[in-house]
């Protein structure tokens, strides 16, 4: 019988080796050869100390930074290790609820407000982790960021021209604008 176990076990261990340990160790030097940023997480960092990630988003609340997409994720927004979208149907009432809350909240943030709202300021990504909003949801939060911060608008836009990113490769996707790098760019305007 062990005549017949020892060739499994050889292959065992060498495919255990070869997929548990050095494939993976090729990979991760490769990526840290080849983009050490984006292995890392894709860290901003402030004063040496990381403050997020370009690839997650995070939970902005305060009336003078701008917001990001809803998050579904639980038991917190944002939360990395439970990616998920909410799952909720067009025709689920939770959903409306849902969609209507998000609504009032931003309407008492900036009563003065009256351009539709941009979608993607009241749906959550599939996700649950989108870090980015539309340049048109940006634009929408403009007056809002600028008059709570006593910038002028204008430099608010400038700011936020700046931080636009293009589509992806020259021609996927839509442009997007990553909303925690553009709040770190306004902490560091801010009179």
């Amino acid at each position: 019988m062990l005549k017949e176990l020892q060739p499994a076990l050889i292959l065992l261990a060498l495919l255990s080796a070869l997929t548990g340990a050095a494939y993976p160790a090729l990979v991760t030097g490769l990526a840290q050869a080849t983009m050490p940023d984006q292995a890392n997480g894709s860290l901003l960092k402030e004063n040496g100390q990381a403050v997020g990630s370009r690839l997650i988003g995070q939970p902005f609340s305060d009336p003078r930074y701008f917001w990001g997409r809803p998050s579904a994720t639980a038991p917190m927004p944002y939360n990395g290790g439970s990616s998920g979208g909410a799952n909720l149907g067009p025709l689920n009432p939770a959903l409306e609820a849902a969609l209507q809350e998000r609504i009032s909240v931003l309407k008492a943030a900036d009563p003065s407000q009256q351009a539709p709202i941009p979608v993607d300021l009241v749906t959550a990504s599939a996700s649950g982790l989108d870090p980015h909003i539309s340049p048109a949801a940006a634009r929408w939060q403009a007056p809002r960021v600028a008059r709570l911060r006593g910038l002028p608008e204008a430099q608010v836009l400038a700011l936020l021209e700046r931080h636009t990113e293009g589509h992806q490769w020259g021609f996927l996707g839509e442009p997007r604008v990553n909303v925690l790098a553009l709040n770190r760019a306004l902490d560091q305007a801010a009179p």
